[in-house]
């Protein structure tokens, strides 16, 4: 069981899979079309990478791009109101220096470079949509190189209301572990980092910064201290209704091996939009939603073949 694709709305579906592609070296893994859109999914794919050349459903750090069918819907990044709930996507680079000259030297948008605020450890690049893609760094290779192949597409981060009722959905309900917790009180925020770790002996909550910098499809849970006990806060946004008018992050989804067994455990514990999925095109998938109304894919490993 783990964490295999986030997915995004795009205006243009072309120049979001040219954009990926170009700049982080990914590749196309899977196209996809339904009645309702067309997708590409895309990750690192180069020899030597995990998972490189599996099937879509059997691996992880995918980015599902999706353009709906006869939409003139507007895509938000998810940061300004009133659509603010999803955050960013985060990249690991084995050298974030010569990673932001590399961008820099293909054109791309930043967001925040290096050397701006505070902190002088991370930069955001902006996709074509302005979506934010965190830049980390993490420790797979040595060398003050550019390398795709340490690359990692690391976390998805969503912003939470109650964070103890997001962990215990996340953790009791998907499985997950929580790999770290980062608190900074001075901004009045708290970051809860998540995903799937098999090893039996595996100690919750103490995980290195640099060995979580080396995972990919991390779910990043991003608490704003008020929100849990503010009776005047509704919540944040999700892409479920008026789709129309406004898109942008669409879900997470998760690979398991047996997704029927998985329903059946999860059972009243998730609140489902559907199941099994009816859909042809859909076949071995099933939608459920977190606390906060964000949607998760349930998935076969053979889903999508």
């Amino acid at each position: 069981m783990f964490t295999n694709h986030t997915c995004l709305h795009v205006s243009n579906l072309a120049k979001s899979v040219q954009w990926y592609t170009n700049t982080f070296a990914m590749k196309t893994v899977k196209q996809l079309e339904t009645s309702k859109y067309n997708s590409v999914f895309v990750a690192f794919d180069s020899a030597g990478h995990p998972h490189a050349g599996k099937p879509l459903a059997q691996r992880d750090g995918v980015v599902e791009l999706r353009k709906l069918k006869n939409s003139t819907a507007k895509v938000y990044d998810g940061n300004s109101e009133p659509y603010k709930g999803f955050g960013h996507l985060c990249v690991s680079v084995n050298n974030i220096a010569k990673a932001q000259q590399d961008f820099l030297t293909k054109g791309v948008d930043f967001k925040k470079k290096l050397e701006d605020g505070r902190q002088k450890n991370i930069a955001f690049v902006l996709d074509p949509d302005g979506y934010w893609i965190e830049l980390i760094e993490n420790a797979l290779d040595k060398s003050s190189e550019v390398n795709p192949v340490a690359y990692r597409l690391n976390h998805t981060m969503i912003r939470v209301k109650d964070p103890k009722v997001s962990l215990k959905f996340y953790q009791d309900v998907l499985g997950m572990k929580l790999f770290s917790t980062r608190d900074f009180p001075a901004a009045d925020f708290t970051l809860y980092f998540l995903g799937y770790e098999h090893d039996k002996s595996y100690v919750e909550n103490k995980e290195d910064s640099l060995v979580q910098a080396a995972r990919q499809s991390i779910v990043e849970l991003t608490h704003n201290y008020g929100t849990e006990s503010d009776a005047s806060f509704k919540g944040y946004h999700v892409f479920d209704k008026d789709t129309d008018k406004a898109i942008g992050f669409d879900h997470i989804a998760v690979s398991i091996d047996d997704i029927e067994s998985t329903i059946a455990k999860i059972g009243s514990g998730g609140n489902w939009i559907t199941k099994f999925n009816q859909d042809p095109e859909l076949k071995g998938t099933g939608l459920l939603t977190d606390p906060d109304g964000y949607k998760i894919q349930i998935q076969s490993f053979d889903a999508f073949q």
